[in-house]
């Protein structure tokens, strides 16, 4: 169970520095008094010190920590690209130099190889002309890469370029490397702060109830969707397989088939869904066809990933496990279980894979990371560190990144999402899968 230790927010030091948004009518100030629950609905049977957990809120501070005049700060992208990341760029160059007046603010290139001096290039000096248009473009104007580096030699990096706030805008891989900056940081006594700004069409990062570019990847997934549609109801016998990114959770499947309201089947690595046998896949796919003669199936890319046999699995530069295709062994199952039948089928294999997050944020997307950027500065200047920026009840809070980093944030069978994709599927009620915890810190 959390504890409000667990929620407790690194600080750098007192604020004694009068904020230059003082003078701003619009600026409304945080009140440390206030606070933004864990729970949005809470029971008597709740302990109360469970009932009571909550966050700090963030936005901007009336003292700050650190003196903007003589402020470095530095911003880094890393993994895989999503919707909104430029968005995000501009927004914390914007609110550093133009509202704080911070007069140095460096790009570091290709990830946190630009914070090896061995491996990256030299950081871009941003300036208005630069993020002028960003916002408008896919991608990251900055370049990405996956992989750590050594946290002793990013920390020298930092020290030689005298950059005192580091903002790190990447999902659970950049978080950890943010975590591990911070720490090397902290053993040595330097007053620097490191901000993380969640990132991930998957939407998987705790405690962030949406995270930017997921939003603009279900439009384009949903549009996917309607197109495989369209091709299993052209063909006799049609069976259009869709497979959609989310590596340990279903949100972008469940989401896109919840947005289209047109697919038959939804598998979330989250739901074990036996292959054969009575009340399995196969054998509710085979009534679907005699009943309807076409079908639409769409399928996370980490769904039922313990059909293969991955003890000699590759891992990518991140570490993360590469994934076996469960798209492809769906469609071979799935002729070969219709050829057993005597049925003919016509199966069509969709992977939009990275086009689903190479595309420029929608609007909600646009709100959101520059939400999040501009909050992130606030943070960062008020001498908060080890920290990311979360989303709760449609509050922006600060979430310590060693509570982050603790797990995966998964979609629950019990939410309303996966309840509206149960309706409109009408698919048999598989039980969640056995890694799938009742509570994991959402």
């Amino acid at each position: 169970m959390l504890t409000q230790e667990q929620l407790q927010v690194a600080t750098l030091g007192p604020c004694r520095i009068a904020s230059p948004l003082r003078g701003v009518k619009e600026v409304v100030f945080v009140d440390p008094a206030v606070r933004v629950r864990y729970h949005h609905k809470v029971s008597p049977e709740m302990p109360l010190a469970e009932r009571e957990l909550s966050f700090e809120e963030a936005g901007a501070h009336e003292q700050i920590f650190f003196d903007p005049a003589s402020t470095t700060a530095a911003i880094v992208t890393c993994g895989g690209i999503s919707p909104g990341l430029n968005n995000v760029i501009r927004a914390i160059y914007s609110e550093l130099t133009h509202n704080y007046g911070v007069p140095r603010v460096l790009g570091i290139r290709s990830g946190y190889r630009g914070l090896n001096p061995a491996e990256g290039q030299p950081p871009l000096v941003l300036t208005h002309d630069f993020v002028e248009e960003i916002h408008k473009l896919g991608g990251t104007v900055l370049g990405t890469s996956r992989g750590p580096q050594d946290p002793r030699c990013m920390v020298d990096f930092l020290e030689r370029e005298q950059i005192d706030l580091l903002f790190c805008i990447g999902g659970d891989g950049t978080q950890r490397g943010a975590q591990a900056i911070s720490a090397e940081l902290d053993r040595r006594g330097l007053a620097k702060s490191v901000v993380g700004i969640p990132k991930t069409i998957d939407n998987d990062i705790p405690f962030v109830w949406m995270t930017f570019g997921y939003q603009t990847s279900l439009e384009v997934a949903q549009e996917v969707l309607r197109g495989g549609h369209v091709e299993a109801r052209s063909a006799e016998n049609g069976i259009a397989i869709v497979k959609l990114m989310g590596r340990h959770t279903g949100f972008i499947a469940a989401g896109a088939a919840a947005a289209s309201d047109e697919a038959n089947f939804v598998l979330v690595p989250e739901v074990d869904f036996p292959l054969e046998g009575p009340g399995g896949f196969l054998e509710a796919l085979h009534r679907r066809m005699l009943a309807r003669q076409h079908a639409l199936v769409v399928v996370a890319e980490g769904a039922g990933q313990h059909r293969f046999d991955t003890r000699h699995a590759n891992r990518d530069a991140s570490g993360n496990l590469r994934l076996q295709d469960i798209g492809l062994l769906l469609r071979e199952r799935i002729r070969a279980y219709f050829a057993d039948c005597g049925l003919p089928v016509q199966i069509k294999y969709i992977d939009p894979s990275y086009a689903l997050r190479s595309v420029p944020a929608n609007t909600w997307d646009r709100i959101l990371a520059n939400q999040m950027g501009r909050y992130a500065a606030h943070a960062a200047m008020a001498g908060r560190t080890d920290v990311l920026i979360g989303l709760r009840h449609n509050e922006l809070i600060h979430v310590p990144l060693p509570l982050v980093n603790s797990h995966t944030r998964r979609l629950d069978i019990r939410s309303d999402l996966w309840k509206a994709v149960l309706s409109s599927t009408g698919q048999p009620r598989w039980p969640a899968s056995g890694d799938t915890p009742s509570n994991n810190f959402q």
